[in-house]
């Protein structure tokens, strides 16, 4: 079997290359002919020489591709016999698929969790890149300390201790990409001291979960009342270390009282035990100043996690992890065996940010817009859905609305709105222990316009009356 014209049809371009290029594209232009079965195994090659007068080049531009791709294995050679294409490489078939969480062809989507990306600080970030790369010394770019830059780890304690209200010491600041890798940080560290189980707050985010076993943690799910995790189940569980949210619980909406916070620290104190604090919205409180985090009151029996998934975008793969003093060089020279450390071009980025005060504005620029946006979907909800209680404080990125029983049963609902093309979630998909009799949703508007809200609303209650 011989070539077919079809075939060299793809070594024109590389031949007709500068010369400086020419050999390395008849090289790549042979190489794929082979890969993609335009040059099927058992194919017998022109000699050099013709395939050299063929292309218009020289016989020892041919010859050297063939030889590294004899090399290679894509082609084999026998002497006094011929080239011949090899058996070895099979055919590709390269597709960049995008699995990236979106909703599927929805007209309205409440799916929580996600900020608006369209109020990243396009420009600020722009400016604050070209300062970097301006400044950045040569020997920066090298790897990293794993912890993170000295100059994002003392940035990142002074916005956290003045935001925040915890207790940060810039050398047990660790930058993390996002709250899931401080998670599986945490978890793996807990692991090699012999800790199984972990408890995680029921409802609660189902990612907790699935990170910790990743870790090889058993998560113990645990409930909650109207002031935080229950204490009594706590206690009986036996595990040592537990996840929470107090600043604003996920998905219940609800922020720990002070006593169960004072509760939940002296049952960590008693059983020699951690509290891992992921605030995830901190930030996002509407109706008077944010609670100060968990960790300011015992920062040795808590580690406190975020990121700027909710603040910037999640794309930015940004975050941190504060962590008592026993653990900081476990935690560390995980994180060192992990990845080496963070990008540092965006570490240094970021740094610069938070220092000329544009983290601030762009946190500030958020809470307006998501406070009208929770304020929008409140008055559409009592609007198309009389009687509906919005539950939890006014805070974060979602809200609890517990609609009432003539609009259910919940299988219904769920229905009837996702045959309208309405994205949403029940508040049973994040737990055990969650009532089924009405419908609840947990319903997200960060990354809606205020009119955008309102048509969904709107579209849920037409798909209950058609």
């Amino acid at each position: 079997m011989t070539p077919s014209g079809a075939a060299w049809e793809l070594l024109v371009p590389a031949a007709s290359a500068p010369a400086r290029a020419r050999g390395r594209g008849l090289q790549a232009a042979l190489r794929e002919a082979v890969r993609t079965g335009r040059l099927a195994p058992g194919t017998r090659l022109p000699s050099s020489r013709e395939l050299a007068a063929d292309l218009g080049v020289s016989r020892g531009l041919v010859t050297e591709a063939y030889e590294q791709l004899t090399a290679e294995g894509y082609l084999r050679s026998d002497r006094g016999a011929g080239t011949w294409v090899g058996g070895a490489a099979r055919a590709a078939h390269p597709r960049a698929r995008d699995l990236a969480p979106r909703p599927a062809g929805a007209r309205a989507d409440f799916l929580p969790g996600t900020p608006d990306l369209s109020l990243f600080p396009r420009a600020a970030w722009a400016a604050a890149q070209r300062g970097v790369l301006a400044e950045l010394p040569h020997q920066a770019l090298g790897y990293p300390d794993p912890r993170g830059l000295p100059r994002l780890r003392t940035a990142l304690a002074e916005l956290l201790a003045r935001r925040r209200g915890v207790v940060a010491d810039p050398e047990r600041v660790i930058v993390v990409s996002g709250v899931a890798q401080a998670t599986t940080l945490l978890g793996f560290v807990l692991h090699a001291r012999g800790v199984r189980a972990i408890g995680v707050e029921d409802p609660g985010s189902p990612e907790h979960g699935a990170l910790y076993a990743s870790a090889g943690l058993d998560a113990v799910a645990l409930p909650l009342d109207g002031e935080g995790l229950a204490t009594g189940p706590l206690k009986e569980s036996g595990v040592r270390a537990v996840v929470t949210t107090p600043a604003h619980q996920f998905p219940s909406g609800i922020a720990y009282s002070a006593r169960r916070r004072t509760e939940l620290l002296d049952w960590a104190r008693s059983v020699d035990g951690l509290v891992v604090e992921d605030d995830y919205d901190g930030d996002f409180r509407y109706d008077r100043a944010p609670v100060g985090a968990l960790q300011g009151l015992d920062p040795e029996r808590v580690a406190y996690t975020g990121s700027v998934s909710k603040s910037l975008a999640p794309g930015l793969r940004l975050g941190w992890l504060l962590v008592p003093a026993a653990l900081a060089e476990e935690v560390v020279e995980r994180k060192r065996t992990m990845d080496l450390g963070n990008p540092v071009v965006d570490q240094a980025l970021l740094a610069r940010f938070v220092e000329r005060g544009d983290y601030d504005r762009q946190l500030r620029r958020c809470q307006r817009a998501y406070r009208e946006r929770r304020d929008t979907l409140v008055s559409a909800l009592e609007e198309h859905f009389p009687g509906t209680e919005v539950s939890g404080i006014a805070a974060g990125l979602h809200v609890i609305a517990v609609l009432p029983g003539r609009y259910g049963p919940p299988e219904y609902f769920l229905e009837r709105t996702a045959a309208a093309g309405v994205a949403v979630r029940p508040l049973t998909d994040y737990g055990r222990t969650v009532e089924r009799a009405d419908v609840r949703l947990v319903l997200g508007y960060a990354h809606q316009s205020p009119a955008r809200i309102r048509d969904g609303v709107r579209l849920m209650a037409q798909a209950l009356r058609a």
